[in-house]
Parts: C-alpha cells; sequence; structure tokens
C-alpha cells in the first residue's frame, strides 16, 4: 500500500516535467491532476522530430487503432532525444487483468482481478495504492513490447532500407535494430529508494529484511531471490555448527593431510575425520538438503499469495516481443497474433538444441582430459630435465586450460541464447526457463567436473579436501572484493563528484541523472554463485566440514552487499511478476538429489571407512553392495520427507483453491 510519503515523492518527481505537455485523455476515469513519470525511453542523439513526433503518436493512439494506449511527454522541448511514458487508469487495469493478478476483493481476501468486477475490489480508484510502483512500471513495457505495425508502413525519418515495418513487426524490436532507441528503462523514485535504503542495507541488525518494501519497488522477482538468500544464509547455521563440532570437538575432524616422506602419495593421518563423523555429517547433509529444499517450498508459495503472483496466468496474456509464426486466432483468447505449433517447439529442442548442447558438454570433459594428460607429459619432462624452461612448462597446462575454459564458455553463452531464440518460446518465463537451463548445464560442468573426477577417478580425497578448500576461500576473497570493497570505492570516491553535482545543481532533471547509470546486469550470476555453493556443500561437505562456516560468513555480508548494489549503482530494472524462483528452484532440488549419492559414495571411498569395513571382515565387493543399498535406503527417505512435507501450507492451498473457485463463478456471471 502506498503511504502518504509515496505520493509527496511522486510530486517531487513530477515537478521536472509540465503537467500541460503529457497526452490528454478523454476516459473520464483516467483523468488526474497529476500523471506519474514511470518509464523512459531513450532515443539516440540524431533522432529526427518527425520520426519522435510518429512514435509518441503511436504509444498515444488506443488498442484499436494499433496502439498502446499510453500517456507521453515528450521531455524539456519536441528535439530532445528522450520519451517518458506512464499509463492511465483503464490501461492499468486491463492490463492487470490480462497478467492474472490478485488483488484484495472488497472482504478483504485475495482474487483474481476482472476488469469486469473492478468496483468490488478494493483502491481500485487509486492507481498508487491499487497497483505498486514496479507493476505499473511493467506493465507499460509490457505495452511498449506489444507494439505491431498494423500494415507494411516506412518509419518517418528513418533512411528507407532499415525503415521499413513489415505487417505485425514488432515495432519497439525494430526501432531499436534502426538505432531509433537506445534504451527503456524504468524511472527511480528517489525518496522511496533512499526510505528503503534506510530500512534495507543501512541498519544494524544481520537478519530480517523489508521484503513487501522490496517486492513492491523492485518486483517479486527481485524480492524472491533475496527472501531465498535470507532464508539460505541463516539455513546454513545448523551445518556450520554441525562443522565446528565434527572439526574441532571429534578426534581428528581437522583432516590434515600429510606427505609420505619417500612417495609424493597423499594420505590421510590420524587427524582426519572419523568414521562416526564421516556418516554423520554424510547423512546430515542429505537430510538438511532436502527439509531446506521443502520448507522453502512453503515460504515461496507463502509469499506469492502475499504478494498477489499466486494464480498468475502469462499464457493468456501477449506473446513476448521475439515471438514469430503464422498469423492467426489464438483459440484460448480468441486474440490476431503470431501462431507457433508445440510439436515444432519440442521438435527443435529435442532433435537440435539437446544434441548441441550434450556435444559442447563432451568438449568440456575433453578439455580436463587434456588437462591432465598435458600436466602428466610436462611433470615427467621437467622430471627429466629439470631445466627452467621446464620449470616454466609446468604452467602452462594450467593456463592453456583456462583460456580454452573461458573462450569455449563464450562460445557456450553465445550458442545457448541463440538457440533459445530459435526454440522459439511464446511467453518471456519459458524462453528464461530453457535459457537458464542451458547455461546451468555448463555452469555445473564447469564447475563440478574437476571436483568429480578428484573424488571418484583419482580416489584422492586429501587432494578433494585441499581443492575444495582452495575453491570455497579463493572465491571468498574474490566475492568480497566484488560485492563489498568495489561498489564501496564506486560509490564513495568515483560517483561522489557527480553526485556532488546534481546536490549543487537544484534545476538539474533527474530523470536524464538516470541515464548515466549502467543497466542491471540481472540476479543470473546471483543465482549461480548460490547454486554453486549449494552444490559445494551438499555434494561434498562431508570431506570439508568447515564449508557451511566459510559460506554463512560469506552469506551475511553477501545480503548487505546485493541490496546496496542495486539500489545505489544501477539503473532501476523491470521485473515481471512470478509466483516463485522458476528453473532455479528446481535446480537446487536436483542438486540435492545428486548430494545423496555423492555423499553416499565418498563415505565407501574414505580411507578409514573402508579400513573400519576390511577390519569387521567385509570383503571389498560386498562394501559396494552395502553402499548401494544405503543410498537406495536414503534416497527413499529422502523421497518420503519430500511428500511427507507439502509444497505449501494448508491456508495457501485453500486461499488458491478459493480464488480458483471464485474466477469460475465470475466467468460463468459474465457469460450470463
Amino acid at each position: 500500500m502506498t503511504s502518504m510519503g509515496d505520493k509527496g515523492s511522486v510530486q517531487t518527481q513530477t515537478k521536472v516535467l509540465s503537467q500541460g505537455c503529457w497526452t490528454e485523455v478523454s476516459c473520464p476515469c483516467c483523468v488526474s491532476k497529476q500523471v506519474e513519470p514511470l518509464v523512459l525511453i531513450q532515443l539516440s542523439d540524431n533522432v529526427q522530430p518527425v520520426t519522435k513526433r510518429w512514435l509518441i503518436s503511436l504509444i498515444e493512439a488506443s488498442k484499436r487503432h494499433g496502439g498502446a494506449a499510453l500517456l507521453t511527454h515528450p521531455g524539456e522541448d519536441e528535439c530532445r532525444n528522450v520519451i517518458v511514458v506512464s499509463a492511465p487508469r483503464c490501461t492499468l487495469l486491463r492490463a492487470t487483468e490480462d497478467l492474472g493478478l490478485c488483488k484484495k476483493y472488497h472482504n478483504e481476501e485475495m482474487a483474481s482481478f476482472s476488469y469486469h468486477d473492478r468496483d468490488n475490489f478494493t483502491n481500485v480508484d487509486d492507481m498508487q495504492k491499487f497497483l505498486t510502483l514496479v507493476e505499473r512500471q511493467y506493465i507499460v513495457k509490457n505495452e511498449l513490447d506489444s507494439l505491431q505495425a498494423q500494415k507494411k508502413q516506412r518509419i518517418p525519418g528513418v533512411p528507407e532500407a532499415p525503415g521499413v515495418l513489415e505487417a505485425w513487426e514488432n515495432i519497439c524490436q525494430k526501432l531499436v535494430r534502426a538505432g531509433v532507441i537506445k534504451d527503456i528503462f524504468p524511472l527511480h523514485d528517489q525518496q522511496r529508494l533512499n526510505d528503503l535504503g534506510r530500512r534495507w542495507y543501512s541498519k544494524k541488525q544481520i537478519w530480517g529484511q523489508p521484503l513487501d518494501a522490496i517486492q513492491s519497488y523492485f518486483g517479486s522477482t527481485v524480492a524472491f531471490y533475496f527472501s531465498f538468500l535470507d532464508f539460505y544464509t541463516w539455513a546454513l547455521v545448523p551445518p556450520a555448527f554441525l562443522g565446528l563440532v565434527l572439526t574441532f570437538l571429534l578426534p581428528g575432524g581437522g583432516g590434515v593431510v600429510k606427505e609420505q616422506a619417500g612417495e609424493g602419495a597423499m594420505e590421510e593421518d590420524d587427524d582426519g575425520p572419523s568414521v562416526s563423523g564421516h556418516m554423520v555429517q554424510a547423512v546430515f547433509s542429505m537430510l538438511w538438503s532436502t527439509l531446506f529444499i521443502e520448507l522453502w517450498k512453503r515460504r515461496s508459495s507463502s509469499l506469492s499469495h502475499r504478494w498477489g503472483t499466486l494464480n498468475l496466468a502469462e499464457r493468456f496474456a501477449g506473446p513476448r516481443p521475439g515471438f514469430h509464426g503464422t498469423l492467426g486466432l489464438n483459440p484460448e483468447t480468441g486474440r490476431l497474433e503470431p501462431l507457433f505449433p508445440e510439436w515444432q517447439r519440442q521438435l527443435r529442442v529435442g532433435l537440435v538444441s539437446l544434441p548441441l548442447v550434450g556435444l559442447l558438454m563432451g568438449l568440456v570433459v575433453l578439455g580436463m582430459t587434456c588437462f591432465y594428460h598435458g600436466e602428466a607429459l610436462v611433470q615427467g619432462f621437467h622430471q627429466d630435465s629439470g631445466s627452467l624452461f621446464s620449470g616454466v612448462l609446468l604452467y602452462m597446462p594450467s593456463m592453456a586450460h583456462i583460456v580454452y575454459t573461458n573462450m569455449l564458455g563464450n562460445v557456450y553463452h553465445a550458442v545457448a541464447m541463440q538457440l533459445t531464440e530459435w526454440e522459439n518460446h511464446r511467453e518471456e518465463s519459458s524462453f528464461q526457463n530453457h535459457h537458464t537451463t542451458k547455461v546451468l548445464l555448463f555452469t555445473f560442468f564447469n564447475n563440478f567436473a574437476v571436483l568429480f573426477h578428484i573424488a571418484f577417478y583419482k580416489q584422492d580425497l586429501p587432494l578433494l579436501r585441499k581443492r575444495l578448500a582452495s575453491m570455497l576461500i579463493g572465491n571468498q576473497l574474490v566475492n568480497q572484493c566484488t560485492e563489498v570493497v568495489v561498489p564501496f570505492i564506486v560509490d564513495r570516491f568515483l560517483s561522489a563528484p557527480h553526485k556532488k553535482e546534481q546536490e549543487d545543481d537544484l534545476e538539474m532533471d533527474k530523470l536524464r541523472a538516470q541515464r548515466s547509470l549502467p543497466p542491471y546486469p540481472g540476479l543470473f550470476a546471483e543465482y549461480i554463485e548460490l547454486l554453486l555453493q549449494f552444490g559445494y556443500l551438499s555434494l561434498f561437505s562431508c570431506v570439508y566440514p568447515l564449508t557451511a562456516v566459510l559460506l554463512l560468513l560469506n552469506n551475511i555480508t553477501e545480503i548487505r552487499g546485493d541490496a546496496y548494489k542495486i539500489c545505489k549503482l544501477f539503473r532501476k530494472p523491470f521485473s515481471a511478476p512470478v509466483s516463485n524462483m522458476g528453473v532455479w528452484q528446481t535446480a537446487f532440488e536436483v542438486l540435492g538429489f545428486v548430494s545423496v549419492m555423492s555423499n553416499c559414495w565418498l563415505l565407501l571411498l574414505s580411507p578409514r571407512v573402508q579400513e573400519f569395513c576390511l577390519e569387521g571382515g567385509i570383503s571389498g565387493k560386498n562394501i559396494i553392495l552395502v553402499a548401494i543399498l544405503v543410498e537406495h535406503v536414503l534416497i527413499l527417505v529422502k523421497m518420503v520427507l519430500a511428500f511427507m512435507i507439502p509444497d505449501e501450507p494448508d491456508w495457501v492451498r485453500i486461499k488458491r483453491e478459493q480464488i480458483e473457485f471464485n474466477s469460475m463463478q465470475a466467468l460463468g456471471q459474465q457469460k450470463l
């Protein structure tokens, strides 16, 4: 809900734009004394005035005339290269229904919004209370993305070759390719942003985040990430406590590794983890990962209900801008739009995308194999010659592998994007999920292949412990530098003179000043970091029990660092309403399942466990059979636990079913 302070911030923000230049609306219910600037379209510096006037008229035009039915402001004068966009009440309400958002009904219960039943929803006459700021901005972006040429035409003021619009071609994408539009981004509300910052990253407590305020300002996509980061960080406390106990209180918890005097082989000494320590850590990791994921699902569904995204209907909204196909009537909505058969999409995924992704995964394994082979050759050459030149060559396999991995990573990311575009997904969420899945596969192979090779091929647990510890500590140092030190230096020293100029110049256009900020890079890298952390912890923590301790210390600062960056260092991102973390949640579930097998076989490979079994008269064949039996038992326990814990609380399930029932009743009344 928007407070009086929020209304004051809107009034302050609109002072830089004269109200008389906004689009005049004919609908009586859309008339407002003050228009709220929501989105800024940045045009190229050499855009022609006629092109700008044509684009403004298109954005202002009604839907039946091929427009977006939005409000525009040309900036300070017609020749400036910005267009500020807002939305009238009717456009916002119709888009709310298309997106399937839930809002409070007159009985204070959440219900799927219906435009025909709009008068029965609370605060429907005040858009700043009815919709959050990020929802209003996303609706504007969604309406702009839906602009399509009704017929073949030429863009005024643009050379003929790039300036021809084909029938039903996406207009905004065409203008970006033609160099007319440089960027489209939502505008910050500085007063609300400062208030959020004081409640978020500036306070001294190390727990608790203003999730509702984050969702209201940055959207559910960002809010779900920070909620998950907070939930995951405090879920690390039990495994961190267990790791400290196993390391410092049980005999041999430190896992010290020594090298035999006469040999180069590594072995665990008497300070290695005991048999009971290995077993406790392995079983605990399996149980912890299962409980963590299942409890997070329940928290996620509760947040989704609270934020009105429990029953999203994205498939009923318009297609994403990059979607193409044969023009026809959508059988579900009856709207004229491009259509593409689902079987063709599945055929492309199964016959082209999957084989290509598998081929690139094979190249990752090939690179790792060549690295180990080259390392062995160079070491043998150095032992024979012992020269300075051979000593330098020792570093060549590692350097070559790093270069190879980076080049392959760049190629893979480009191929993954092209493949996902070619698959032609209609909904934006489907596009993002398929692209994320492809990149996740590569990231998993690239980061865990070496550890699995050391653990299960070389069967060298001391080396695995050393490699895992070095990766964790190295990643922590790099992360703290990039997440805390660099943002602090940029904001306090590099950006300080610029901010001082803005404070001194009271007439400076605050809307234009936001163009100097870089675009927000998104949450992909942040989720990848958390997924790698979860992988290190759930897959290999029985080898290095202090993993959770290091991750907990890192994530306490990570929360504040990520909050500081998104508030201070970047433009505000668009955020589509989402009901959960999407494919990321599935990725964490898959890692939790793989952790059962990983921990069982790491337990089997432990020299202490093998020695204990041999002393008990268990043969090697029987040891493997016991390991397989234990693995299947633990998988069964994990599945039973997941089944016993519902994905959503009973009250959320009841609310969701009530929303579905009320929607069916409302639809029946409309038909009558």
